[in-house]
């Protein structure tokens, strides 16, 4: 799995994953996030797959050193989701981290797509999951 880096050379806590389809964006969420990861990374990359693509993808993993979320990044992920509401096809969370599970399971109702849990452990199969063809 390839990481990139924000394109100013700044070090986020968010990085996303470059070998995956054009119509699947893949995120890999260390330590302590922040409203400003969102802003730099997740934003743009959203915004820019939706200028090309009518449906998008989501893999979104915590990985094993991550240590929680700001406030102001939780609004900013929520507002993310729910302002292209109707273009998201298929989410692949994975986590160990059992309030995100919940979270997840409790919301997952609002959600348009498909939502499917993977533990750390089986992010391959993640990846095959969100990635797949119908």
């Amino acid at each position: 799995m390839k990481l990139e880096s924000v394109p100013d050379g700044e070090y986020a806590m968010i990085k996303q994953v470059k070998d995956l389809p054009e119509n699947v964006l893949g995120f890999v969420c260390h330590g302590h996030i922040t409203k400003d990861d969102y802003d730099k990374v997740l934003v743009p990359a959203v915004t820019d797959a939706l200028k090309s693509h009518d449906k998008l993808r989501l893999y979104y993993e915590t990985a094993s050193d991550f240590s929680g979320i700001q406030p102001g990044a939780v609004w900013e992920d929520f507002k993310v989701g729910m302002e292209h509401l109707t273009r998201w096809e298929r989410f692949a969370v994975v986590t160990d981290i059992d309030w995100i599970k919940h979270t997840m399971q409790f919301f997952s109702f609002l959600m348009p797509g498909k939502m499917k849990l993977f533990p750390l452990s089986q992010a391959a199969k993640a990846r095959e999951w969100v990635t797949a063809k119908e």
